[in-house]
């Protein structure tokens, strides 16, 4: 996959778990971008952990759901960051 296709994929995996998870995350369309491209690269990690596997074409469904369950974890740490700091 190539540069550009893993920021698409990562851009739209960020805004997807920002749609799945409730309440309100900070930040605009740079840290969504950050975040799902960081959680890309986890879910690629941890899927060739667990599963053997990782993100390979782009229009596959398991390179997405990897991308997304990666992101979700990454903007689960994040809402636990910045609310901890917002309480300082």
């Amino acid at each position: 996959m190539g540069f550009i296709a893993f920021l698409i994929l990562g851009l739209i995996a960020g805004a997807i778990a920002k749609a799945i998870l409730p309440g309100r995350q900070g930040g605009g369309w740079i840290i969504t971008l950050v975040l799902g491209v960081v959680g890309a690269l986890l879910g690629g990690w941890i899927g060739g952990m667990i599963f053997g596997t990782g993100l390979q074409e782009f229009f596959s469904l398991q390179t997405w759901l990897l991308a997304i369950g990666g992101a979700l974890i990454v903007l689960l740490v994040y809402g636990m960051v910045t609310k901890r700091g917002a309480r300082s």
